[in-house]
């Protein structure tokens, strides 16, 4: 391929075929997930990294969004809306038109499912693991 190589068609080509988006090779650009550990309060956070080249300044440079914070215990990642904007607007109390329980159960259902689909994943990752 000319100017630009595999990725970018590749990444192209994906997010037509996936998310059914247009877009050019002039706006492809490379995402990662950063983890940053904070000393001072003993917190990892974890970013979205979208790396992009400037042309003014003739260099790359990375624009980062925070996705959450990683639990240590878990390892899994706490979403947060950033230095505690949200925790004023929040209200103190849960509103009645909520059924507690039955959001519960929903969520414990989809948990359950997720749980499902990431071991069948495994599983299916496993298989192609050893055939190669």
């Amino acid at each position: 391929m000319k100017n630009g190589g595999f990725l970018p068609f590749f990444l192209a080509f994906h997010s037509v075929m996936c998310y059914n988006k247009l877009i050019t090779t002039k706006e492809v650009f490379f995402i990662a997930i950063i983890k940053q550990f904070d000393k001072r309060s003993g917190i990892t956070y974890v970013y979205d990294s979208k790396s992009y080249y400037d042309k003014g300044k003739k260099c790359s440079r990375a624009k980062r969004t925070l996705i959450g914070k990683l639990d240590s215990n878990t390892g899994e990642i706490i979403p947060t809306d950033g230095r505690n904007k949200g925790a004023k607007s929040k209200p103190n109390s849960i509103s009645p038109e909520i059924d507690k329980d039955k959001r519960i159960q929903e969520l414990e259902d989809e948990n359950r499912q997720l749980k499902l689909q990431i071991s069948a994943l495994k599983k299916e990752l496993e298989r192609i693991q050893t055939s190669n």
